[in-house]
């Protein structure tokens, strides 16, 4: 496995098609990452090192990319990398393409046993990323890889705290570090990788068949947890049709219980916590239209209205497959005056079947960034972008 995801890093040659991700990921990535500017991790991380400080703030506000197959987020650990590294395109897709389909292989069993995929797939990923820039060769990029395990780490427990970023970061560090050690001559067992694997409940096989990115990337329309996409999708319907906070007695979710898998708070007290909370997520909706920064803060999470509609959400969880997007999501409200309207829906915005518009991506670079930056991050390029993380994080 380990060998052959070296052999197809080492000879990859983008397409055009492969370049629009790219470019879509780096642009969405460095976004965020200037989203969090205000943010507690920046303090919190500050003695940490450059890629862990990265990968960490660009993770903090969860509105990053996701891989749907690997249930994890490529963007911010691979662009993180190849960056950090000195590197770009090519650099990150490799990254990229060795995080899906690993991720991919350790399968839904890993993640559903309390694994976070974006780590324990990010740091060989970020590893690849990183000796790709650094010019290792297939047997370097595999001594890479196995020299990242000991860092391949991270547990879905952490969700709704400051775990989850910074263990995020920990893995682009690690895979970083061991491109370093790799360049520098450190040999490796190309077993430790397999091990790891068993060791963590990997299930399937690895295919290098395809582009770069095989499914391709769901992009965030809104800066929460991707399980809540598509129930705020279905909630924003309801909210168009007139339906309001207040109109609503009583709301019922119905859902496949996989589908609730990271969504580990149902009475959240925190921004942090309300971005993996399912009955939090869908009350916002209906008090916000559309769920955007303000709405993840610890004082939007305690509104008295907020918690009304928390505490008056029910969940039907029911059979229907075993991942984030079984399924579909149905949304019942309940009318004060009597009265009932639902809204169900099977695919959320920014899925890749359904991928943000020029204006939808730009109407989110300047959210994260702010006006008078956001047709310079629109426009970066590889070695601007690395310039604008460092002058504003270290």
């Amino acid at each position: 496995m380990i060998t052959e995801l070296a052999e197809w890093a080492a000879g990859y040659r983008p397409t055009e098609a492969d370049a629009r991700v790219a470019r879509t990921a780096l642009v969405d990535t460095v976004a965020v990452a200037l989203a969090a500017e205000d943010d507690p991790i920046v303090g919190i991380t500050a003695e940490l090192p450059g890629p862990a400080r990265w990968g960490a703030i660009g993770h903090v506000l969860d509105f990053d990319d996701v891989h749907l197959p690997s249930t994890s987020h490529v963007s911010v650990v691979c662009v993180t990398a190849a960056l950090a590294a000195g590197g770009g395109e090519r650099d990150y897709l490799v990254g990229a393409g060795v995080m899906a389909r690993l991720g991919a292989a350790l399968g839904w069993e890993h993640y559903a046993a309390g694994w976070h995929a974006t780590c324990t797939a990010g740091a060989p990923a970020a590893a690849v990323a990183a000796g790709s820039a650094m010019g290792l060769d297939a047997e370097g990029l595999t001594r890479a890889m196995a020299l990242a395990v000991p860092g391949a780490g991270g547990v879905r427990r952490s969700f709704g705290t400051s775990g989850k970023s910074l263990q995020v970061g920990f893995a682009v560090e690690a895979g970083v570090r061991a491109a370093r050690l790799a360049a520098a001559g450190a040999s490796a067992d190309p077993g430790a990788v397999e091990q790891w694997f068993s060791l963590v409940r990997g299930s399937g096989t690895v295919d290098v068949a395809g582009g770069a990115v095989p499914a391709g990337l769901a992009v965030k329309l809104h800066p929460c947890c991707y399980a809540l996409q598509r129930p705020i999708g279905a909630a924003r319907e309801l909210h168009a049709r007139g339906v309001r906070a207040a109109d609503v007695d009583r709301l019922t979710v119905t859902t496949p219980a996989g589908a609730m898998a990271p969504l580990l708070h149902h009475d959240p007290q925190t921004g942090l916590e309300g971005k993996f909370s399912m009955e939090y997520a869908v009350a916002a909706t209906l008090l916000d239209a559309f769920p955007e920064l303000r709405t993840f803060t610890d004082e939007a999470v305690r509104r008295p209205e907020a918690r009304r509609l928390v505490e008056r959400t029910e969940l039907e969880l029911h059979d229907g497959g075993t991942d984030l997007l079984a399924g579909d999501v149905a949304i019942t409200a309940s009318l004060v005056g009597g009265g009932r309207e639902t809204a169900r829906l099977r695919i959320p915005p920014g899925h890749p079947d359904a991928p943000p518009s020029e204006a939808e991506l730009a109407a989110k670079v300047t959210a994260c960034a702010g006006p008078e930056r956001a047709d310079d991050v629109m426009h970066l390029d590889w070695p601007g972008a690395a310039d604008l993380l460092r002058s504003r994080f270290g």
